[in-house]
């Protein structure tokens, strides 16, 4: 650490976000530059709600922090590699700039009256900034907006969080099983970019298109070897993203403030529902404003959704947020039916 200038940002505010481009619902994220602002890479991953450092390790960060400076003793002759590891041009530079922030935050924090902690931008809400763009124009919320920073997981590769990119696992019958990964193979680099850490792994995913096609340069055993990963049209909508604190903000969208949870296999067989169906339970009904809007139709914690809008196919909550939010905008009302102990109910679900 002692080779690193090292600056830690505490809030959103003014953030420079034509620079610092990462997964917002993080709870810690690390960049390694140059004074020159190139990105030598990224730190910091997360998939989980419980376990906020399942996937990160002070080994981890150890060897990330290692790569950044071999990177950076062959700066600037290792620049085009790096190229694709810049951030892209924005829309909004700070978060304060937001139409669904401005006015309400500033660049600075209220430190005068006191108030900081309500002056203060929280990362996650530059993602539901992002969300409310598409919303205020009634537009889909796109998969890419939806499901960003998708894990590695999604494509079938497992990586220990102790290294940079080793593979403890690979997915049986996965896209990185079809492409030849196996458990122990180095990645050394995915579309040419050089990796640190896991979080690079996922710019390199959240810039993929759909199809996409990536290559992928990795070392077994001692020796290089080039791999090709296949990526079909729907492959992002593996992502889980009901841990993430931008979802809360979703679920006001399309749920009317509703935390849903998907019924285990036991309690599916005892109300004689079959794997393939929809069967939803309400964990949670909101109680104030919008995220009320479930309880003011009628909705009750262990009701269990099985119809929604006429799909009743099996489905996570996260399927079920895309499919109304894009397929929903605000102000429709969403016909569902759920089974209330004995009864079987039919509710509206707002949507905002």
């Amino acid at each position: 650490m002692e080779q690193f200038v090292r600056v830690r940002v505490v809030q959103g505010n003014a953030l420079d976000l034509s620079l610092f481009q990462f997964d917002t619902d993080l709870t810690f994220a690390a960049f390694f530059l140059n004074a020159d602002r190139t990105v030598y890479g990224r730190f910091g991953t997360r998939s989980e709600q419980k376990r906020a450092d399942k996937e990160i390790t002070m080994d981890g960060f150890r060897e990330a922090l290692t790569g950044a400076l071999e990177l950076h003793r062959d700066y600037p002759a290792n620049k085009s590699a790096l190229q694709g590891k810049q951030p892209l041009p924005v829309k909004f530079k700070t978060p304060e700039q937001y139409p669904g922030l401005s006015g309400k935050y500033t660049a600075t924090l209220n430190l005068s009256t006191g108030k900081v902690a309500s002056s203060c931008i929280h990362c996650h809400q530059v993602g539901e900034a992002q969300r409310k763009l598409f919303r205020a124009d009634n537009q889909p919320i796109p998969d890419e907006v939806l499901h960003p920073w998708p894990v590695p997981d999604v494509v079938g590769l497992s990586f220990d969080p102790k290294t940079k990119a080793k593979l403890a696992g690979v997915a049986a019958g996965s896209a990185a099983e079809k492409a030849g990964f196996k458990a122990g193979d180095e990645l050394i680099s995915l579309e040419g970019q050089p990796l640190l850490s896991i979080a690079d792994v996922q710019w390199v995913l959240h810039q993929a298109k759909v199809p996409a096609t990536l290559k992928a340069a990795v070392r077994r055993e001692g020796g290089p070897l080039d791999l090709t990963l296949q990526l079909d049209k729907f492959w992002r909508r593996n992502s889980e993203i009901s841990w993430r604190p931008t979802t809360w903000d979703l679920r006001r969208m399309a749920l009317g403030g509703l935390v849903l949870k998907e019924l285990d296999a036991t309690t599916r067989s005892q109300l004689g529902l079959p794997d393939t169906a929809l069967a939803l339970r309400v964990d949670y009904v909101g109680q104030y404003g919008e995220h009320a809007a479930g309880k003011k139709a009628g909705f009750k914690k262990e009701d269990i959704l099985v119809n929604c809008d006429d799909m009743t196919q099996r489905m996570t909550e996260s399927d079920l947020l895309r499919n109304l939010l894009q397929k929903r905008m605000a102000g429709s009302r969403v016909p569902v039916t759920v089974l209330r102990g004995s009864e079987k109910l039919t509710l509206e679900l707002p949507i905002q």
